[in-house]
C-alpha cells in the first residue's frame, strides 16, 4: 500500500468518526450499545475534535513523502491505533459494547499494522 492512499484511508475514516463524535455522539455509540451521560458526551465530543485533527493531519500530510516528519507521525499512529487495537478489544472482550464493537477492533488493528509496516518500510 502506498503513503498517500493509506494517509487518504485515515483521513476518511477519522474525519467520519471525528464529526460523528461532535455532532451525533450519542446516535454513533448507540450503535454499539453505549449510552453516555452528560459528561460522557462531553468527553465523546473532545474525542472527535481530536479525530477531526488526526484526519487533517493525514490530509495535508498525504502527499509529503519521504521527510523525517512523515516518519515520526507513522510512529506516533502506529502507536496510537495499536493501542486503541488493544484498549478496544479488552472493552469488547469484556463486554462493554454489542458486536458491533467489533468493526472498530479490526479498523484500529488494520490501521495500526499498516502505519507500523510503511513506518518500518520507510
Amino acid at each position: 500500500m502506498k503513503l498517500s492512499t493509506l494517509f487518504i484511508i485515515n483521513t476518511v475514516v477519522a474525519i467520519l468518526f471525528g464529526l460523528g463524535f461532535v455532532l451525533i455522539p450519542a446516535q454513533l455509540l448507540s450503535f454499539y450499545a453505549v449510552e453516555l451521560n452528560d459528561q460522557g458526551l462531553f468527553i465523546a465530543r473532545l474525542l472527535g475534535s481530536a479525530f477531526l485533527g488526526f484526519g487533517i493531519i493525514t490530509w495535508l500530510l498525504r502527499n509529503a513523502i519521504g521527510s523525517p516528519e512523515v516518519k515520526a507521525i507513522l510512529l506516533a499512529y502506529a502507536i496510537s491505533d495499536l493501542l486503541g487495537f488493544l484498549l478496544s478489544l479488552i472493552y469488547q472482550l469484556q463486554g462493554v459494547a454489542n458486536s458491533f464493537g467489533w468493526t472498530t477492533v479490526a479498523i484500529y488493528l488494520l490501521l495500526g499494522l499498516a502505519f507500523a509496516y510503511l513506518y518500518w518500510k520507510h
